[in-house]
């Protein structure tokens, strides 16, 4: 009882896919996982205010395919791809491979649950209260299109001795239904009094099979007869 699975890892093969997406040699399984965590890594600590929500990475015949989900591209290109030439280059380096790198644009930062979390870590980092910061980020969540947001804040929050969750919620979170498109996204604020962990559940809609798609629903069947 109490065990809980990551929303993510819970719908891979039906609704989702890996963010690693590769097939090792026997043996080369364990180096490859630990390069993929150098590189992301090594890339969300470069760019840390490009807001990163995923990176994607794909190794096809030696080479590695980088591609990085961004609400902010244009501080990771830099002025005249000088940036991306620079990481580029470093990440060849370190990895001894060679990598392209493409950039992809997230449009709408309040329908990503890693950029939500991240927003608001950023806003406890600079003192706002986090009642504040978590209804404000809700609120630009529902207004944006979404279903169901829930945001967990846990820690010394607001200085106090001890450290407590607290837990806000709006909108509906189905966790359970595996066709739910529920995004989620972890970070840390590291503010004076120590770590505050925020957890976010962003609930988009269902996504829906072709075959849930061609079946007729059960009231427009009622509707027919």
């Amino acid at each position: 009882m109490g065990q809980k699975v990551h929303p993510f890892l819970q719908r891979i093969g039906i609704i989702r896919t890996w963010h690693s997406r590769w097939f090792a040699k026997p043996g080369e399984y364990p180096a490859l996982i630990a390069e993929d965590y150098k590189i992301r890594k090594f890339i969300k600590g470069r760019a840390k205010n490009a807001a990163i929500s995923k990176i994607l990475i794909e190794r096809v015949s030696g080479k590695v395919k980088v591609r990085i989900l961004s609400a902010r591209p244009g501080i990771i290109i830099g002025r005249h791809g000088a940036d991306i030439e620079r990481l580029r280059e470093d990440l060849n380096a370190m990895l001894k491979k060679e990598i392209s790198i493409d950039i992809e644009e997230v449009k709408n930062p309040a329908l990503d649950a890693q950029l939500v979390s991240e927003n608001v870590a950023l806003q406890l980092e600079k003192r706002i209260a986090f009642r504040r910061a978590i209804k404000r980020a809700i609120e630009q969540s529902m207004n944006a299109g979404a279903q169901g947001i829930k945001i967990s804040a846990a820690g010394r929050l607001g200085g106090a001795e001890m450290s407590r969750t607290e837990t806000f919620k709006q909108g509906k979170i189905p966790l359970a239904t595996l066709r739910a498109d529920i995004d989620y996204g972890f970070a840390e604020s590291l503010t004076t009094y120590g770590l505050i962990g925020i957890k976010t559940w962003l609930y988009k809609g269902d996504i829906l099979t072709k075959i849930e798609r061609n079946t007729p629903s059960a009231d427009s069947q009622e509707q027919n007869q």
